[in-house]
């Protein structure tokens, strides 16, 4: 892991540092992991090609607005996760009176933002579910919380103050602290967001006692384009859900995980199974899962982001090693592997990519390029019958290990490298087809390397250890790991 001596860096570092050893002396065993139930849904579409055709689009572009940080390093990037699903969890806001309102849950951003009345939103949809903004709740200008909001590379909050109002003799006096928070920009894929920073109540529903968070922070849009529903963002930071909710559940500044159910793409729902575990389990003895652990990778650009390094891929008897920029993150903050919850697909170099589907070929499996065509995917296989009675290799991820001699490659179950795309009941003749979840994202110089989508997620427990930094992956089926904890 690299150490780099940048003010981005050391603002990581100390978010880092504050965010694991606040409540470092705390033991947690399997009985104080704490449960939330998290769901999944689809958008609605006729067909299975045009919602994997969504899918696969609104990846692209998440991966390509990652890549051009350059260009405007204060977007947050990610994309419209309205229009391509996600996995949701409930948190209700407020006393007088609460509301429920279901979130996104995205390790790819590091803010909690609902929609917020009155709300504007161009090319929207479906009318969303609306917070009412709490009266006297604003958060200053002078807090944390406001440059956190505003990435700002500086906890200074003076400039921001300045765009605030506050006149120049409390600025120099660090009074500003009646003065509120000016409205931030969030830029996604494509849409995005104007919001305000509040405070307020919040709780969620866990397997334990909820318990209140006071004085929660989170943004109110009121004016957004194609945005639709509101983000839990999960990434390092003080505004995250996970940073937020240590403060009464402090197993969680130890880190977290999830287990995201198996899913069946014919059907919008994905069974109860989904869940988030606030905590780190003792496996120790209990568990006969193996994890592959990776460390987590600083990168001063992206401090928000949980970055690891990749290091190959084995299709079948072949290893294919990967370019330099999917394996670290370099001084500039370039390159590196992110670990997304909310991108649906695998995006790899384009060299990586070519490389995997070229032994892939080799297998013999009739191509489907009508369905390439039709649902965006960039390689597809008809099949008859069985997935499972298919000629086709292992896929074996080999990411960075923690140099104690340990396994740190993920084998990828068929059913998460390749996904199923039906064939249309109206037309007779066509046939049933898998194509791969792996896409290019060309070769381009800078930015994000690769990103690892929940896709390839689906069926493992994956450990965020913030206390040790780094990221772990277990296969095992989330029901059982459910029936565990409970």
């Amino acid at each position: 892991m690299y150490l780099l001596l940048t003010l981005g860096s050391k603002i990581m570092a100390s978010m880092l540092l504050c965010f694991i050893l606040c409540f470092s002396s705390l033991s947690v065993s399997l009985s104080e992991v704490v449960v939330l139930p998290l769901t999944h849904s689809l958008p609605k579409f006729n067909s299975t090609q045009l919602l994997f055709k969504s899918l696969s689009i609104h990846s692209s572009i998440r991966f390509q607005q990652h890549q051009r940080k350059k260009q405007n390093q204060s977007q947050q990037i990610s994309i419209p996760l309205s229009e391509v699903g996600g996995y949701f969890l409930s948190i209700t806001t407020g006393s007088n009176p609460s509301k429920s309102i279901s979130l996104v849950m995205d390790t790819g951003s590091h803010i909690v933002w609902y929609p917020c009345s009155p709300y504007k939103c161009f090319r929207c949809k479906t009318p969303p579910t609306l917070l009412k903004p709490p009266k006297n709740a604003s958060v200053s200008c002078s807090s944390p919380a406001c440059p956190a909001a505003h990435r700002s590379r500086s906890r200074d909050p003076s400039d921001i103050c300045a765009v605030a109002g506050c006149p120049i003799k409390l600025i120099d006096n660090s009074d500003c602290d009646s003065y509120s928070c000016p409205p931030f920009y969030l830029a996604y894929g494509d849409g995005s967001i104007i919001a305000r920073l509040y405070k307020d109540s919040a709780s969620v529903p866990t397997s334990s006692v909820p318990s209140l968070i006071p004085n929660f922070t989170f943004g109110c849009a009121h004016k957004s384009i194609n945005e639709e529903v509101g983000v839990a963002g999960f990434g390092p930071g003080l505004l995250s859900l996970p940073s937020q909710l240590a403060t009464v559940y402090p197993q969680v500044s130890k880190g977290f995980s999830y287990c995201l159910g198996d899913s069946s793409f014919n059907n919008s729902e994905i069974p109860s199974s989904s869940a988030l575990f606030l905590g780190l389990k003792d496996e120790s003895g209990n568990s006969s899962t193996e994890f592959a652990y990776t460390p987590i990778l600083d990168n001063p650009s992206h401090p928000y982001y949980y970055m690891v390094g990749l290091e190959g891929i084995s299709v079948g008897k072949k290893y294919i090693a990967a370019p330099e920029v999917v394996k670290r993150v370099d001084q500039n903050g370039d390159g590196g592997t992110m670990v997304d919850s909310g991108s649906t697909m695998t995006t790899l170099p384009k060299s990586l990519r070519d490389s995997v589907v070229a032994e892939l070929d080799r297998f013999n499996n009739e191509r489907a390029k009508v369905v390439e065509d039709k649902s965006g995917f960039e390689r597809c296989y008809y099949f008859d019958g069985d997935m499972m009675n298919m000629n086709l290799p292992a896929v074996v991820l080999h990411f960075v290990g923690n140099g104690n001699g340990s396994s740190s490659s993920v084998t990828i179950p068929r059913g998460n490298y390749l996904v199923e795309i039906y064939a249309e009941k109206k037309d007779p003749n066509q046939r049933h087809s898998l194509c791969l979840t792996f896409k290019s994202g060309g070769d381009k110089i800078g930015g994000l390397g690769a990103v690892f989508g929940y896709f390839m997620q689906l069926g493992f427990e994956v450990v965020y250890d913030l206390a040790n930094k780094r990221i772990g992956f277990g296969k095992q089926p989330c029901k059982a790991l459910l029936d565990k904890v409970k």
